[in-house]
């Protein structure tokens, strides 16, 4: 049986580890620097897809367990995630921020400058802004995605746990993370 790689002819369709850290240098230069910092790490971090990131609320977070409710799209399954200290930290500076603003009594953790609920077309924008401030290639917010799920594959994380933690209904959309891993076979032998 043959395995097919979805890498795009353009190159690689998930940002690597590096990648996340340029792009998050990349935000600190943008007009909104600490909410598209923060935007960059939560869509890498929890493998969001943009309107999952725009549908967040601020009573999904519990910061006394450093935990995130995660409510999936396409039927998939919604689960609490950890915050590690970092991305906690950062939150609770665009927190601060934001509740000097007129929108600070909307639901939402992230909200546009007009005062709504932040648009995919501006969570597009902001890290298409990221990318290039950074001088990286082309990078959407779905391959932050891609690389959440790449990372854990190559962290040697459980399939089903990945499956889990991106909320796939259905096994075959985890699967492609471990595809072009080799990570899996390095100490099959030791």
């Amino acid at each position: 049986m043959t395995v097919m790689c979805k890498v795009k002819k353009s190159g690689l369709n998930w940002v690597t580890e590096s990648e996340v850290t340029l792009l998050r240098k990349g935000a600190k230069l943008t007009r909104n620097s600490l909410r598209n910092e923060l935007i960059v790490l939560m869509l890498y971090r929890h493998g969001l897809r943009e309107t999952e990131l725009c549908n967040l609320r601020l009573d999904y977070i519990n910061f006394n367990e450093s935990k995130i409710f995660i409510k999936r799209l396409k039927g998939s399954n919604d689960f609490s995630q950890p915050i590690k200290g970092d991305e906690l930290r950062l939150i609770k500076r665009y927190l601060a921020i934001r509740a000097a603003k007129s929108s600070s009594h909307l639901p939402w953790l992230f909200v546009s400058e007009q005062g709504n609920q932040l648009s995919r077309f501006t969570v597009i924008k902001a890290i298409e802004s990221c990318a290039t401030l950074a001088k990286l290639r082309k990078v959407t917010p779905h391959m932050l995605r891609h690389g959440c799920g790449y990372y854990l594959a190559n962290k040697g994380i459980d399939v089903r746990i990945i499956q889990d933690y991106l909320g796939h209904k259905n096994i075959q959309n985890t699967v492609v993370y471990t595809q072009l891993s080799g990570k899996q076979f390095e100490k099959l032998w030791d």
